[in-house]
């Protein structure tokens, strides 16, 4: 397959580029930045540009294009960046795929479970509705602006959980505190982090590109989620360490503002429904497997 990836050069966007290329795929990357062999500067504004050409004639585009959330304190400036982001890289990419002459057959469209606001226990698959939060917001309409392109374009909304990688994204941060054994639950602990293998990431994103079963929103988590204070006291056991030292609310909301709230202190119980009805099978299921296998 003739695959481009737009946000090619992030930590899910290079990973999928590598396995993709291992398989035998011919990959172009989208880039923002002075492109590299196999790439493409593209400048993702809501509008197309001479980047298009890329996209006529490729069998499928992916869309993992968007800034960190998790780069800067959420200042009203820093919110309207992370918004927009995502909405004009899929915009711009939507409208190509509208105009160029040989449309994709497939469009993976990046999202994320934050799209359901924070929840208690509730379990949640794909059919649960959007919340009402700034990510469920940025997300709602992130998935909307990728969606006109449906018929005869397949689109899958990837609702990506917390990638679990043993060199990038969100483990790595999280090892300091455990390795000086000051490592512990964040606030009350009861909120649920769902997580996901960053080999179950792939496996779903390519089993999305591939399947003829997969369409509209799909959940990138694992089976089986669990609270923070679970993900803490697991993570411990895997570095041979305790996790006794919490983290209180209040000096999280002080120190990260508004992203506390959402990335950390509120939680999801999410469960990958759609993948798993379309036979999708789990190298990872569980955590303390998925964790041993990332740092040992």
């Amino acid at each position: 397959m003739r695959i481009v990836i737009a946000g090619g050069t992030g930590f899910l966007g290079s990973t999928l580029d590598q396995e993709l290329t291992r398989r035998g795929h011919t990959i172009t990357v989208l880039t923002r930045r002075a492109p590299a062999a196999g790439q493409v500067q593209w400048t993702p504004n809501g509008t197309v540009g001479e980047w298009a050409k890329a996209i006529d004639g490729a069998d499928a585009v992916v869309n993992l294009a968007g800034e960190p959330l998790d780069a800067g304190r959420w200042t009203a400036e820093r919110k309207a960046t992370i918004d927009l982001s995502r909405t004009h890289a899929t915009r711009s990419l939507a409208t190509a795929i509208l105009q160029v002459s040989r449309r994709p057959a497939v469009f993976l469209s990046a999202s994320a479970i934050g799209y359901y606001g924070p929840h208690d226990d509730q379990v949640l698959t794909e059919d649960a509705p959007a919340g009402t939060d700034f990510l469920a917001t940025v997300c709602n309409q992130w998935e909307w602006e990728a969606q006109v392109v449906k018929q005869p374009t397949r689109v899958v909304l990837l609702r990506t959980g917390l990638v679990l990688d043993r060199a990038q994204g969100a483990l790595p941060v999280m090892l300091p505190p455990f390795k000086l054994f000051a490592g512990g639950r964040m606030g009350s602990g009861t909120q649920y982090w769902s997580w996901i293998h960053i080999r179950d990431w792939l496996g779903i994103a390519i089993w999305a590109l591939e399947s003829e079963k997969a369409a509209g929103p799909v959940n990138l988590t694992a089976p089986h989620p669990v609270t923070n204070a679970e993900f803490a006291r697991t993570l411990g056991r895997a570095l041979h360490r305790p996790a006794l030292f919490p983290a209180p609310a209040p000096i999280l909301r002080l120190v990260l503002g508004e992203m506390a709230d959402a990335l950390l202190l509120g939680g999801q119980r999410v469960v990958p429904q759609q993948a798993q009805w379309g036979g999708y099978a789990f190298q990872y299921p569980r955590l303390e497997p998925a964790l041993e296998s990332l740092l040992h």
